[in-house]
């Protein structure tokens, strides 16, 4: 699972739902300001993967988080943090996952942080220690699924 709270582009969104797809991702939530798939920008980058991802609005993120969390999902932030968890930590206790990327400039709220039960940082190297959102999103799910199916298959990791 995905949410999408806050994102301002509809190129970010589409390249997500693009990315999502690619992933196979369950559902895509969008929250906030979030632009709505059916966006033309966003169409213009997720190149129909719009009607292939089950996706949903939410009006209320910190509401959708806590239905998660009672359904059994571990709610990770994709945010840099004092205290990260590397995706090759994580343990099959921690699926199924729901993923948060936030704002471009912000990052993930507070609100929303608190909320969460780990946070996912991608390593980085460069000076600028930073990621378009869409392409942190791409990067996080693939080594999300990655993860996940050396459980379910652990010969072909």
């Amino acid at each position: 699972m995905l949410l999408l709270d806050n994102i301002r582009s509809a190129h970010n969104v589409g390249s997500s739902l693009r990315s999502a797809d690619g992933a196979l991702i369950e559902q895509v939530i969008l929250s906030g300001y979030s632009p709505s798939p059916d966006h033309k920008s966003a169409m213009k980058t997720a190149l129909g993967a719009q009607d292939f991802v089950p996706w949903t609005q939410s009006v209320d993120p910190a509401q959708t988080i806590r239905d998660y969390k009672k359904k059994g999902y571990i709610i990770a932030a994709l945010e840099i943090t004092d205290s990260p968890t590397q995706v090759d930590e994580l343990s099959m206790s921690h699926f199924p996952l729901l993923l948060i990327a936030g704002n471009e400039v912000n990052g993930v709220s507070d609100e929303i942080m608190n909320l969460c039960d780990l946070s996912i940082e991608i390593p980085q190297y460069g000076a600028k220690q930073s990621l378009n959102v869409s392409v942190a999103v791409g990067i996080a799910l693939f080594n999300l699924v990655e993860r996940y199916r050396s459980f379910a298959q652990p010969n072909l990791v």
